[in-house]
This record gives structure tokens, C-alpha cells and sequence, in this order.
């Protein structure tokens, strides 16, 4: 797995390319975690994400926690239809703004 990181007119694009299971989670989750500070601006590019646990779900459901906790925003963005699936039914897709490519969701969260 490989995580990337750029920042964008002030949003932190986070590039994840890899699965998502509990090899992998903890390691995204500590370099990821760390970013959500108060009043942050983070999109999540998953779509080189092919696979994700319910590590990976537990990921998000706690970066989503910490960031909107924090008056905050976090967007994701290229899920594949798999894993919107997954997301859908676990109940996940209610807690995300989901966008189909980093474009549209820089432009909503900019």
C-alpha cells in the first residue's frame, strides 16, 4: 500500500493505492489520523483501492469521527463500485460525501 500526500488550495489530498485490510489500515490510519486537525480540508483519492476490509472501513469511520468532530471536512473520492457497494451496505455511504473523481471534489470542499 502507498499513501501520497499534496496539498491542494489548501485541502490535503491523501492518494491511497493499494488494498485496505488489516495488514495495511493501521499503518494508513497512523499517517493519516494525524492530519485531522480542527477546521482541516482532506480528500480521500481511493481509486486505486481495489479492496477494503472492515479494517479499512474502522479507518474511515475514525477519520470521519476526528475530523468532523473537529468542524473539519473530509471527501472521498474514485471508489470503485465495489467498494460503494461495501460502503452502501454497512451504512458507510451515509457519512462521506462521495465524488467520482478529485476534481469534483475539490471543487465542493474548496
Amino acid at each position: 500500500m502507498e499513501i501520497n500526500l499534496n496539498v491542494i488550495n489548501q485541502v490535503t489530498v491523501i492518494t491511497i493505492a493499494g488494498n485496505l485490510d488489516s495488514s495495511t489500515a493501521p499503518k494508513a490510519e497512523e499517517k493519516i489520523l494525524p492530519l485531522a486537525r480542527p477546521g482541516c480540508k482532506i480528500a480521500l483519492e481511493m481509486s486505486h483501492v481495489p479492496y477494503m476490509s472492515s479494517a479499512g472501513l474502522r479507518m474511515l469511520l475514525l477519520i470521519y469521527r476526528q475530523i468532523s468532530g473537529s468542524d473539519g471536512q473530509v471527501v472521498l473520492v474514485g471508489l470503485s463500485e465495489e467498494l460503494k457497494d461495501t460502503m452502501a451496505v454497512t451504512g458507510f455511504l451515509d457519512f462521506f460525501q462521495i465524488y467520482p473523481n478529485l476534481e469534483s471534489g475539490l471543487a465542493t470542499i474548496i
